[in-house]
């Protein structure tokens, strides 16, 4: 497994997630993926209701709070397949 995902999956796992209702994938280009729901993120790459594709450059200013979920996806630098509306649930628990 990579350092990337390792860092972001402790990192998630700081966050509440107790809150979201879902499951979400994020799939980060040459490193893997993260599953995420209320218990928690882990390395995993399972059927999920929204995946969040972005570099490891995004998805680690997206975590550290340097940039806004909803901009990078506006500005076309993270993607999302599947519920629109689980991504903007999950646009909250990462803040």
């Amino acid at each position: 497994m990579s350092e990337v995902i390792d860092a972001a999956v402790a990192a998630l796992n700081e966050k509440d997630t107790s809150e979201f209702d879902g499951k979400a994938k994020f799939l980060i280009e040459d490193e893997g993926s993260i599953v995420l729901d209320s218990d928690g993120a882990r390395a995993a790459d399972e059927e999920t209701d929204v995946t969040l594709s972005a570099d490891a450059e995004t998805f680690q200013a997206i975590l550290s709070g340097a940039m806004d979920p909803t901009s990078a996806f506006m500005t076309g630098k993270l993607s999302v397949d599947g519920d629109m509306g689980m991504a903007m649930q999950l646009g909250a628990v990462l803040s």
